[in-house]
């Protein structure tokens, strides 16, 4: 038995105080080019979704919904890739990849209340091209500052509620055996190869939260988008079915890239998953969305683009 369980006399299973996070501590050698890989890719992380909010703040001609959804989902990316790479970092740094049981709960719980809220976000954005695109007389109604607002506050709170109680009941799990979790951080997953017991109502419960918050969300993008493709189809001009595109594939890759590897992993049996691939997959929604958001947005937006390249001018002038 591990050092950093306690036996409970009233039970057999064993009462975790600390579980520890193995990560990539399986190559050695690589430790220190992980960890400025990581702070390198964080950094970048956090320095391009500020850019992205400080343009649409400071450029007049980009206060419009789907800018304003731009800079909230901006904002989340960082608080998002927070809740893992800082721990990440620290456990490559200091060699030290113990975390408290309360701390592992803390980071799930945070965890899946962004992820929640990122679905939620991206939804919202699909609508407000939906409505842009299908409705363009109505848009300025329709889109109002009062809904954006609501709707903006609705994908931060709906979420909150349903993962408080989710959580705590992962973690009132009975643990035993060894307090190591193959993983970079405090996920689903790895957490619960870890609990003796029964565990089928908490995997149905996953997949039912999986199908709210991650397969409704994305079948209602996809039906925005087969409404919007359709609406771009019939428009006269080449240049308006090109504009319009433009300002949608953006938002189609980043849909693309997050859901895709989110439904793979939460939603795919649990016989086939693996640490290694279940690590490759988070890594992929953790890390290499949030990393490549901000780059999509800006090269693919000329909107953005041109207000940058006003920043800079201004900047250079002062």
């Amino acid at each position: 038995m591990d050092g950093s369980t306690l036996q409970s006399p009233q039970q057999n299973h064993s009462t975790f105080v600390a579980f520890i996070l193995l990560g990539f501590s399986d190559v050695p050698n690589l430790q220190e080019f992980l960890f400025g890989l990581f702070l390198m890719v964080y950094l970048i992380i956090l320095m391009g979704n500020s850019l992205i909010i400080i343009i649409i703040r400071a450029d007049p001609s980009l206060q419009t919904p789907m800018y304003f959804f731009l800079g909230n989902f901006s904002f989340l990316e960082m608080c998002y890739v927070s809740v893992t790479l800082p721990r990440l970092l620290t456990d490559l740094y200091r060699q030290d990849r113990i975390i408290s049981f309360m701390a592992c709960a803390t980071q799930m719980y945070f965890f899946l209340i962004f992820g929640a809220t990122e679905c939620f976000i991206l939804t919202a954005m699909a609508y407000d091209r939906y409505v842009a695109i299908c409705n363009p007389l109505l848009y300025p109604l329709i889109m109002n500052n009062s809904l954006c607002i609501q709707l903006a506050a609705g994908c931060w709170i709906s979420g909150v509620p349903v993962h408080i109680g989710f959580t705590y009941w992962i973690f009132s799990l009975p643990f035993c055996g060894s307090n190591q979790l193959n993983h970079f951080f405090c996920d689903i997953p790895p957490v619960l190869t870890l609990a003796c017991g029964d565990t089928f109502m908490i995997e149905m419960l996953i997949y039912v939260i999986a199908l709210l918050v991650v397969t409704i969300p994305f079948m209602l993008i996809l039906a925005s988008y087969v409404k919007i493709i359709s609406s771009i189809l019939k428009l006269p001009s080449a240049t308006g079915r090109a504009k319009a595109f433009s300002t949608c594939s953006s938002h189609l890759i980043v849909v693309a890239l997050f859901f895709g590897s989110g439904i793979i992993t939460y939603l795919r049996p649990k016989s086939s998953h693996s640490a290694g691939v279940d690590k490759f997959l988070s890594l992929f929604y953790t890390v290499v969305t949030p990393l490549f958001n901000p780059m999509i947005y800006c090269l693919r937006n000329k909107d953005v683009m041109i207000a940058l390249k006003k920043i800079f001018l201004r900047c250079f002038m002062l």
